[in-house]
């Protein structure tokens, strides 16, 4: 029995931010095949934010956004927020091509709603930092949804730990053995596939090549954190050895939640190294 799903596109506007909620980038579209963008009033070819959300995969909402779109359109951007459809639902090359489907649709229409299709910086926190990766190094994703590598400004994954299955799941694994715990039953070898040739090709650091077009990148992770730490620093070494611009932040005295849900207070310092990424980029 087939469900049919009605989207209901809110329209609202909030202090000179305009938000339209709940904008299907499939056709036809699943109910999580939806998008919300906030731009600013009078908004015309402004760069813009394309925002994925985390939750392992499995959770999440493309309204837990904290301040980011206000932060955004005040500085001058139209912010973008995307669903995607979730594990175990789908599979992993599912959800990703769903990202990839949601950047092109973005990509294809942004200009009527006041942005720059050729300045679009692609983020995400957790789970959408593997997939922000994954979209902006192997470009298979972006060319079958008709996306120029050069129209991606820039690449800002926060707190990663998974540019590298492979390394990620014998870190993971290992440490349960040598404790003597068991193995999760829906860790990560699971949701990648529970085969190593599609946990190297889910790796973003599987794909940096040299000439690409690959874009910059601003690696942001907490610094206490080994996990992410290692990650990180293995996702910059393949970028630098491709001589793509990378820049790695590890943030001190933050936790994986409080990383992303600061990014945007003035007084924040992860949100100044961001500011400094995007400030070059933009023009």
């Amino acid at each position: 029995m087939r469900t049919a799903f009605v989207f209901l596109l809110l329209v609202s506007v909030v202090q000179g931010q305009n938000l339209k909620s709940n904008i299907p980038y499939a056709e036809p579209a699943h109910e999580r095949q939806v998008l919300d963008i906030y731009a600013p009033d009078g908004a015309k070819n402004l760069p813009v934010v394309f925002w994925i959300h985390g939750g392992g995969w499995q959770t999440g909402d493309k309204t837990s956004v904290q301040l980011k779109p206000r932060v955004f359109t005040e500085r001058g951007f139209v912010f973008v927020s995307t669903n995607y459809r979730l594990l175990p639902q789908v599979e992993m090359g599912e959800l990703i091509r769903d990202v990839a489907k949601s950047l092109g649709w973005v990509h294809k229409n942004i200009a009527q709603h006041g942005g720059d299709p050729n300045r679009i910086f692609v983020m995400g926190h957790s789970a959408g930092a593997q997939l922000a990766a994954l979209i902006c190094i192997d470009d298979r994703y972006a060319k079958a949804e008709g996306v120029p590598f050069d129209a991606l400004k820039g690449c800002v994954p926060v707190d990663g730990d998974t540019y590298d299955l492979p390394a990620m799941i014998t870190t993971a694994e290992i440490r349960q053995m040598v404790h003597g715990l068991p193995l999760p039953e829906f860790g990560h070898r699971v949701k990648f596939g529970n085969d190593p040739k599609k946990h190297i090709d889910f790796s973003a650091v599987t794909h940096v090549a040299k000439g690409k077009g690959i874009p910059p990148f601003l690696i942001l992770h907490v610094a206490g954190h080994p996990d992410v730490t290692a990650q990180a620093r293995r996702l910059a070494i393949a970028l630098e050895a491709a001589e793509v611009p990378v820049t790695v932040y590890g943030a001190r005295e933050s936790t994986h939640n409080k990383l992303n849900n600061d990014l945007g207070l003035p007084d924040d310092p992860a949100t100044q190294e961001l500011y400094k990424f995007l400030e070059p980029l933009v023009k």
